[in-house]
């Protein structure tokens, strides 16, 4: 983006019914006295939104004031309880590592100024419409370009040998999935994305599927609560391995990681909830390791197999027909398709031992298909 169109501001924003009696002042700051423009920007807030919104928003958005701060975007609770979980206890240890976060981690926040009116500073920033508000974000300048690496690919079959999800087919936003409400908070901790109480289900839009009428019942009460919805109709999601960070002989930070891999592994859930019933889920692996803090302080992660680095996932490349759900034995009996201890690396055996699937567990070959 042309440095002229990141902040180049419309006209047409004074006749904003909501925003255009705003002057720029009330929100960034200045002074538009000063007829010098260097000292005129002094103190200006680039995005007056970020870290408390309710100065900027609170006044005419009255959820903003109870809810904005715990909004996973803003927060980003779940990376810090995670490390927390991970980390050395060592008051000094920890003091570094929360450093290196400072550094690496955090800067991917997002604000109700990243994403309805600038692209999200992490990408670049910039106005997405020289200033104009958008009530529903654009899915490709804001939510798939954050998240672009992973579901961006597989919403739209990026990925070698894999084709778009179905709902991308039918041209689906992210906002039909994940609302508003989710995405601004309801004013609760959550410690992941997968316990929020207003996210998405796939029963949702897919209330029929337990109907007695309803194609395919019989598959689909067998595996209520046995299988999630991913564990047959995901598409192979990418698998990223062992994150590094630190910064060059210029002082400029780095992140790095390891080759990915795109892979399909069904293993034991490891947050299973009232919410999430299922025995088995689709499992993606995480690029923590042992030595991501490494140039900052030695043995940072010391409680590394406090948690598994195969973790809940939730591609987004569904598909009605996929190979493992061709018929039943297509996954029955498949030990491919699972996560084995064989297929987990030495140093992480003991980090995954939860969510890895015994071979008296993996489903047996049936001698007989439902129709």
């Amino acid at each position: 983006m042309a440095l002229h169109e990141k902040i180049l501001v419309d006209s047409k924003i004074l006749e904003d019914e909501n925003h255009g009696e705003m002057a720029c002042v009330d929100c960034h700051g200045g002074n538009p006295d000063d007829p010098n423009w260097k000292t005129a920007h002094e103190d200006v807030i680039k995005d007056p939104t970020y870290p408390d919104a309710t100065e900027a928003c609170g006044d005419c958005h009255d959820e903003i004031n109870e809810n904005y701060t715990k909004s996973l975007h803003v927060s980003l609770k779940p990376f810090t309880l995670i490390i927390d979980k991970r980390a050395n206890p060592n008051a000094g240890i920890r003091s570094k590592v929360e450093r290196a976060m400072n550094n690496h981690c955090y800067g991917c926040h997002s604000s109700c100024g990243q994403c309805h009116i600038s692209r999200p500073n992490v990408v670049g920033g910039g106005l997405l419409d020289a200033h104009l508000f958008q009530r529903k974000p654009p899915m490709q300048e804001v939510c798939t370009a954050c998240h672009g690496s992973r579901i961006q690919r597989e919403y739209f079959g990026e990925e070698e040998g894999a084709l778009p999800s179905v709902h991308k087919e039918k041209d689906i936003k992210c906002e039909k999935c994940h609302t508003g409400e989710e995405m601004h908070g309801d004013g609760k901790d959550y410690a992941n994305r997968y316990e929020v109480e207003n996210g998405p289900k796939c029963v949702d839009c897919h209330k029929e599927i337990y109907d007695r009428e309803a194609k395919n019942v019989i598959t689909h009460r067998i595996h209520k609560d046995k299988a999630s919805c991913h564990v047959c109709h995901a598409q192979p999601y990418k698998n990223c391995s062992a994150c590094h960070v630190g910064k060059d002989k210029n002082g400029l930070t780095f992140c790095k990681t390891e080759t990915s891999r795109i892979d399909f592994k069904i293993g034991i859930n490891p947050l299973k909830s009232e919410r999430r019933p299922e025995k088995f889920v689709t499992l993606r692996h995480i690029p923590v390791d042992r030595g991501t803090f490494d140039s900052y302080v030695k043995d940072g992660l010391s409680n590394f197999d406090t948690l598994p680095t195969w973790k809940l996932a939730t591609p987004h490349n569904i598909r009605r027909n996929t190979p493992q759900n061709s018929h039943c034995n297509a996954c029955h009996g498949n030990e491919s398709l699972f996560l084995r201890e064989k297929d987990v690396e030495d140093n992480e055996k003991e980090a995954n031992k939860g969510v890895v699937v015994p071979a008296n567990l993996i489903p047996r070959k049936q001698k007989w298909q439902p129709k």
